[in-house]
């Protein structure tokens, strides 16, 4: 008999502020200590590393060894999705500080969703491509036409090589800002490595966010029509 998902535990596990407030900091795919985690969560580190122990019992998190240094970062692509999907239905909070304000409101822009551009310039580029036919949908997945192919190519991307990976290739993520997907998977972390490597997007320093350059807002506009 196939075993049924434990929703409960999962639910149970993202419930808890502390823990989901140290699941949504790692939502940028970044692994990161316990003691940064302890300190987005405004806990003691020792209460932080039961949380965190929980989080990988319940296959939410892995732990990373760099030395003897402990880093910790989301199990996978499926939590992300899931986080997202979350975010996305969940009742948004008041803004209390001008603080809160400005970081939500760059968030909101653009940011990494694990390894994928997400938030206005996200679902904005994703649009972009199921316009100029490069993508098309396909139930809750993307598929890249030959005239997509031929132009990813060109952009200096090797779909063959991201369809060869055992990730899933492109996938629609439901954006919690936008409420409207993004471009997810190997795809969309493939678009979002060049994108950083061209230059046309840049991390900003403290959490998720990423800005669009001066040189990102014409290359978008120049290669795919999109205008920021």
């Amino acid at each position: 008999m196939a075993a049924i998902p434990n929703i409960v535990e999962v639910a149970a596990l993202v419930g808890d502020p502390s823990r989901v407030t140290m699941l949504l900091e790692l939502l940028g795919g970044k692994a990161l200590p316990a003691s940064e985690l302890a300190r987005a969560a405004r806990i003691t580190p020792q209460t932080a590393s039961s949380h965190l122990a929980k989080l990988i019992e319940g296959a939410l998190l892995i732990k990373e060894m760099s030395g003897r240094h402990r880093y910790y970062r989301l199990a996978g692509p499926e939590v992300v999705y899931a986080l997202e999907a979350l975010n996305a239905i969940a009742t948004q909070k008041p803004i209390r500080s001008l603080k809160e304000y400005d970081r939500t409101k760059v968030l909101r822009y653009a940011r990494t969703c694990y390894d994928h551009i997400a938030g206005k310039v996200g679902v904005g580029l994703t649009d972009r491509l199921l316009a100029l036919g490069m993508i098309e949908q396909s139930g809750r997945d993307f598929v890249v036409s030959n005239q997509g192919y031929d132009r990813f190519k060109h952009f200096g991307i090797d779909v063959d090589a991201v369809q060869k990976g055992k990730r899933h290739f492109a996938r629609q993520c439901l954006d919690w800002s936008e409420r409207r997907h993004h471009l997810a998977g190997g795809l969309g972390a493939a678009i979002t490595n060049r994108l950083f490597e061209l230059g046309w997007i840049a991390r900003i320093p403290g959490g998720r966010a990423v800005r669009v350059t001066a040189e990102g807002l014409y290359g978008l506009a120049d290669e795919f029509g999109l205008k920021l």
